[in-house]
């Protein structure tokens, strides 16, 4: 059998050197790539099979056993990709006279739809906000914007003062893929933001604070992980028993808004979601909530 077509380890190390240099993947992303590789050796060399063995039939047989040892569907199909883009890689250096992977298909992602608050809760929490208390401006501004304009976490951390227009009442923001967009702001967001900006965020600033909307009590931006406990502490404040947190609130957000009879196409660009197929998710939250209420109201639902 030739050396070409053994399984040494450096296959692998060649690989991910390829992907490190040529494809400039990030650390996290090759560390990924090396840990579904690493579980596909294990396999092959526990069955004791060479490189020249595997075809087809083994590399589904080895997704097979990932499923059966509770990979979820999310990572089944990343470790697909993983081995489809290797065996590509290896035919196409000759080490393979042809890519066993190219007939696979990867599993296809389970649809889990998402979390949100009934718009009820979604009052009952802001309301309940006395702006009057140390913070309570700052965390009802913070809350209103999550709510108004559908932010991603990272979205509103990085919020700066020259991003805000609050004459024309929006928010310019830069999202996932560099890409930026305007949000506008709802009026009770722009009110909660704009006495804030008056009275809150002044007693905050200290003499090296940056102009990002959002202050720490040290006069720093403040931190997602910050961000993530105001939400919670907040809704636990308001008495609220689900687990809140800011991309609740940007579910609730496109899911209220697509009750009140928005077009999808609408919400996606106040999202900033590149593909609409992404924003469809909330469709079917839609169609839960009707099938709910129709088989709680109707005669015979």
């Amino acid at each position: 059998m030739s050396a070409l077509l053994s399984w040494p380890g450096h296959e692998i190390d060649e690989f991910l050197l390829f992907v490190a240099t040529e494809r400039g993947l990030s650390t996290a992303y090759q560390l990924s790539i090396r840990q579904s590789l690493d579980a596909l050796c294990d396999w092959i060399n526990a069955r004791k099979l060479t490189l020249a063995d595997i075809g087809t039939d083994e590399l589904s047989q080895f997704l097979t056993t990932r499923k059966e040892q509770s990979l979820g569907a999310s990572s089944l199909r990343i470790t697909a990709v993983h081995v489809k883009i290797f065996f590509r890689w290896l035919a196409g250096k000759g080490r393979l006279p042809m890519d066993p992977a190219e007939p696979l298909h990867a599993p296809k992602p389970e649809k889990i739809l998402p979390e949100t608050l009934h718009a009820s809760d979604c009052q009952k929490l802001l309301e309940s906000i006395d702006v009057n208390k140390p913070l309570g401006g700052r965390d009802r501004a913070i809350l209103e914007l999550f709510y108004s304009s559908g932010l991603r976490l990272s979205e509103l951390c990085g919020a700066r003062l020259e991003h805000l227009d609050m004459e024309e009442k929006f928010l310019r923001v830069t999202g996932k893929g560099n890409k930026t967009r305007i949000v506008p702001l709802g009026e009770m967001a722009r009110q909660a933001i704009e006495r804030y900006l008056a009275v809150d965020r002044p007693t905050l600033v200290k003499r090296r604070t940056s102009s990002h909307v959002f202050l720490s009590v040290r006069g720093g931006a403040l931190s997602p992980d910050r961000v993530r406990e105001i939400v919670k502490e907040r809704a636990g404040q308001a008495g609220l028993d689900q687990n809140v947190y800011p991309h609740l609130l940007r579910h609730s957000f496109a899911t209220h808004l697509l009750e009140g009879g928005a077009d999808l196409r609408v919400i996606q660009e106040l999202l900033g979601h590149a593909d609409i197929a992404t924003t469809q998710i909330y469709t079917h939250v839609d169609q839960k909530r009707l099938k709910s209420i129709h088989k709680s109201f109707h005669p015979r639902g």
